[in-house]
């Protein structure tokens, strides 16, 4: 008698999914307890819009679910950082998940100051799920011409100083034939 097993094609990609998910140390996604199907969620960081105008640089960061006092903003070493958790709804009694695809928990991201933006000028607001963090240009350092001296061999540095110079001319008392 023969048996036949019926073959499952994604098994294999799901092991090798599951596999390099372990591998780059990204969590699984979170299913109810006896369901086969897993799909690897990277972790969790919220998308960003970086614009600028004249005046400063603005970047909004979409925190849906998020809470203000669950959202974190530094400026240090020359780098803006964006820190805060996204926490898991409660489980209800009588409610059944059937999939989860949503990522929950803490999130980082670091943004660098571009070079004419002051870390000192930094402000942020949130509303309706977004979080605005400005950046306030600084004027940037014009170059400047420096003038380059060289010193004579008497030792001034300026033409308008070696002529105030007493000078002897030794050759003056002596009278030359030709």
């Amino acid at each position: 008698m023969n048996t036949m097993t019926r073959w499952n094609q994604l098994r294999q990609l799901e092991a090798l999914q599951h596999g390099l998910g372990s591998l780059f140390n990204r969590s699984q996604g979170q299913w109810p307890e006896g369901q086969e199907e897993q799909i690897a969620v990277p972790e969790w960081a919220p998308l960003v819009d970086i614009s600028e105008d004249d005046k400063e640089y603005l970047i909004k960061a979409e925190l849906p679910e998020v809470k203000k006092e669950d959202v974190k903003v530094t400026a240090e070493d020359g780098t803006l950082t964006i820190t805060g958790e996204r926490k898991f709804e409660k489980e209800e009694k009588g409610k059944k998940y059937h999939r989860v695809e949503r990522s929950y928990g803490t999130f980082v991201r670091n943004f660098s100051f571009p070079d004419d933006a002051s870390p000192s000028k930094v402000s942020a607001e949130f509303k309706d799920g977004v979080l605005s963090v400005h950046l306030t240009k600084t004027e940037k350092a014009k170059p400047q011409q420096i003038e380059v001296k060289v010193p004579n061999s008497l030792g001034a540095t300026h033409l308008a100083d070696a002529e105030s110079l007493p000078l002897k001319d030794a050759n003056k008392d002596k009278t030359q034939k030709i």
